[in-house]
């Protein structure tokens, strides 16, 4: 079992590890949203360049997640965490020097291949290196800080578009993963599918710990029941499904993206993207060893966390992509100006995000996602208030507040989960899937969006245009995040801690494991 403990030196090397990678990613997802204009203005793009400069990361990042779980669960999660870093933050320094607007888009994309690696292997890591007892605080940590990262992308974004320049939104990249990367290899240990980080050595020594004091060794075993995890990490890539999924996603997304032209060409691409999905689900349940294994759904409380987080993140993805460019286009903010408008909801993830999590352990993730979507869902429609000249304490503050509220309340349940309700042998399979969930929620919404709202090619040089459709789309992000609650009220469960029936093993909720007759706790997901 693994049993490395937060409190340990070890344990804080690895949080702030996952917490530095994973930041990467989630930062370069909201801080590119405030540089658009800039970059729209610079490279001389169309509206639907910036959906691209956005949806080209989303789309490689979504299409290409649930590989990189599996292979960081079965070659090492360290490892393909590590290449993940390096890898994006080459494609970082691309970015920060592309000269046009079609080698930026090109460069996004590859940037979005190392998010694929280092994302899930973030949490997987987590997962399989933090002893149970600590885990759902662990998780809330790493939610709060790297949802630290995301909220305060607006900002440092805004910073460096109003000095330096909107390249330095990407080359600041560069310097965090020459941190991330030697902390890493020195402090981190390698766990894969069946033999976890931190496992307790058959050896009976003093300490009991699987870990060796001042260094990267690591004594371990195999996890009982993680035969079926081993032999899935001995088989061959689903390369196929991985072609397939990330093929639907282009498609649909192009088709969305050009849909206001109404040609032949959208139409012939639509069609062939839906045919590229069902092509992926045929392909994954035949297969033997496939990308996204249908059973993994056989936990109905991981299905339901899936659900939730589609409709969560397709409101915020919305959100996101718009909000800053509704405060710089129609309120007259600069860059900065508009980033930090948008800082509160930092402030309160970094203080809040941990207790969030400890307080689902004790009460169950079913009212923490119900109540956080309908409180992002309020602070978007209190965004309708932002205008032309429009007041910051009256009209914008509010609203984030709420947001921010919502978000507390919402991420690191959410994430806690997803995770607790899979054997931790899949913890990568199970991140990359909700993960690729999240993201191709956003692909979708910032496509879809523009031509639900009406808005042109040129809507973000035009305030009066563009507060006209970002107000039609504040309500569509809206009643997605109502949807999510109504769906997690509904069918997420909290299981009671003492709780024996067979389910209890294998949905186990975010509550602590349930208790063998003898009284030692189980694993999570061990049935």
């Amino acid at each position: 079992m693994p049993d490395v403990r937060l409190a340990s030196p070890r344990g804080k090397w690895i949080l702030l590890t996952t917490v530095l990678g994973s930041s990467m990613a989630l930062l370069d997802s909201t801080v590119v949203n405030v540089a658009l204009p800039r970059i729209g203005r610079d490279l001389d793009a169309e509206l639907s360049a910036l959906q691209w400069t956005v949806n080209a990361y989303m789309l490689t990042l979504a299409g290409l997640i649930l590989l990189g779980g599996s292979l960081g669960d079965r070659y090492g999660r360290r490892k393909v965490f590590v290449i993940g870093v390096v890898w994006f933050a080459v494609a970082s320094l691309l970015c920060g020097l592309a000269p046009t607007a079609e080698v930026l888009i090109a460069a996004r994309a590859l940037q979005g291949i190392g998010g694929a690696l280092l994302t899930p292997g973030s949490l997987a890591l987590i997962q399989a290196s933090f002893h149970p007892d600590d885990r759902g605080r662990a998780v809330g940590l790493w939610s709060g800080f790297g949802g630290v990262g995301a909220a305060v992308g607006p900002f440092l974004g805004g910073w460096l578009v109003d000095g330096p320049g909107w390249r330095w939104v990407f080359l600041i990249n560069v310097p965090l993963a020459a941190l991330c990367v030697p902390v890493a290899l020195r402090h981190v240990p390698e766990s894969s599918a069946g033999v976890p980080a931190g496992g307790r050595s058959g050896s009976g020594s003093g300490s009991g710990s699987g870990v060796r004091s001042g260094s990267d060794s690591v004594t371990r075993t195999a996890v009982p029941g993680s035969g079926a995890a081993a032999r899935e990490a001995r088989g061959h890539f689903d390369v196929l499904g991985a072609a397939l999924g990330a093929l639907s996603l282009a498609l649909v997304t192009y088709a969305l993206i050009e849909a206001a032209e109404g040609s032949l060409v959208v139409v012939v691409t639509a069609v062939a993207g839906v045919a590229a999905g069902v092509a992926f689900v045929v392909v994954e349940r035949r297969r033997p060893d496939p990308m996204m294994p249908p059973d993994i759904f056989a936990s109905r409380q991981f299905t339901a966390v899936n659900l939730v987080t589609l409709c969560v993140y397709a409101g915020l993805g919305g959100y996101f992509f718009l909000s800053a460019l509704q405060l710089q286009v129609v309120a007259g903010y600069s860059a900065l100006g508009a980033g930090t408008a948008l800082l509160p909801p930092t402030v309160l993830m970094l203080l809040l995000s941990a207790r969030s999590g400890e307080l689902a352990d004790r009460i169950g993730p079913r009212v923490p996602l119900t109540v956080g979507p309908l409180l992002c869902a309020a602070g978007m429609l209190l965004m309708l208030r932002v205008g032309p000249d429009a007041s910051y304490p009256a009209d914008v503050l509010p609203a984030v507040l709420v947001l921010g509220c919502g978000l507390v309340t919402l991420v690191a349940p959410l994430t806690a989960t997803v995770l607790a309700s899979v054997d931790v042998t899949r913890a990568g399979l199970a991140s990359g899937i909700n993960n690729a969930a999240a993201r191709a929620a956003g692909l979708v919404a910032v496509a879809a969006l523009p031509l639900l709202t009406g808005m042109g090619a040129e809507a973000y040089r035009s305030p009066d245009a563009f507060d006209t459709s970002f107000d039609r789309a504040m309500w569509l992000c809206a009643g997605a995040l109502v949807a999510g609650a109504v769906v997690a009220f509904t069918t997420v469960r909290h299981l009671p801690p003492d709780c024996r029936r067979p389910e209890c093993t294998t949905h186990a909720s975010v509550v602590s494991p349930p208790l063998e007759a003898g009284g030692s706790r189980k694993r999570l997901g061990e049935g």
